[in-house]
């Protein structure tokens, strides 16, 4: 059966209410056909993201709509395998109980400069070498810092992590150790890395669509050895030791407007 992730944007409520209301879903949804797997709750924003099994998108809403009146104002399909990648184990709340748990997620790209050459200047052997190098350090940064691997390629991984400021030390660590890592090599690299967060259900109607692609664009825009971040991530990360540089606002592909841009000092971070 299909799975469905929904997006409701609330007033002023308490997680009591979250709860009260998803103990209605449970009590109609099998009249319906539909199984209300979990939901997030994000008490900063008074988002909720409710995840559910269904026959049809129509079904989950009917759920919510005949059981409690809290309409989503949007729902998408999403695929069971990407929800655990990106927001971890699914853990369902026991009916009742105040659940808070936020969907909020930071996404962390990197990329090799100068892979695309790198076999024709090395040869095959070496260049893999090279290759396993820079995920060997990179997924030892991931474990260390609590960030999870959602894919991965020779030349850069995509991680998700449920901490702002993890994902900032994570990447710190990363071009740190790669830094100690190019004083003994005989082939040193450099990484270009890239950072933004966000909810889930945006605009663009995919799992993290919006917020996954600006990670990319801003590790795009970084040069080798260097760490961008979207301006989201700076204004999380106020009063942390962190040293951001602005580095102007940027046209993006996919953006209608020019976005802020950061660079992460990690030699003095």
């Amino acid at each position: 059966m299909p799975l469905y992730m929904d997006r409701h944007d609330l007033g002023a409520v308490t997680p009591e209410d979250v709860a009260a209301a998803h103990v209605k879903d449970l009590e109609i949804q099998e009249k319906y056909g539909v199984r209300y797997v979990t939901y997030w709750f994000d008490t900063s924003t008074m988002t909720v993201f409710c995840l559910a099994d269904a026959p049809t998108a129509e079904a989950a809403d009917t759920v919510h709509r005949e059981s409690h009146g809290l309409i989503a104002y949007q729902i998408i399909e999403v695929d069971g395998r990407a929800v655990v990648e990106f927001l971890g184990r699914i853990q369902e709340p026991t009916p009742g109980d105040p659940w808070v748990a936020t969907a909020f997620r930071t996404i962390l790209f990197t990329d090799m400069e100068g892979s695309t050459s790198l076999t024709q200047r090395l040869g095959d052997a070496k260049a893999i070498d090279v290759m396993r190098a820079h995920l060997t350090l990179v997924r030892s940064a991931l474990r260390e810092h609590g960030g999870t691997e959602i894919d991965s390629a020779g030349d850069g991984i995509m991680a998700s992590f449920m901490s702002v400021v993890r994902a900032v030390e994570c990447a710190i660590a990363i071009q740190r150790a790669l830094d100690e890592h190019n004083k003994e090599s005989e082939e040193p690299f450099r990484l270009r890395i890239g950072l933004s967060a966000g909810e889930p259900v945006t605009a663009s109607d995919r799992l993290f669509g919006a917020v996954i692609q600006l990670a990319a664009r801003c590790c795009s825009q970084a040069e080798g050895g260097t760490i961008f971040t979207s301006s989201v991530i700076r204004d999380l990360c106020v009063g942390k030791d962190f040293v951001f540089q602005s580095r102007g606002a940027v046209p993006l592909k996919g953006f209608d407007e020019p976005i802020g841009l950061y660079e992460v000092d990690w030699r003095v971070s």
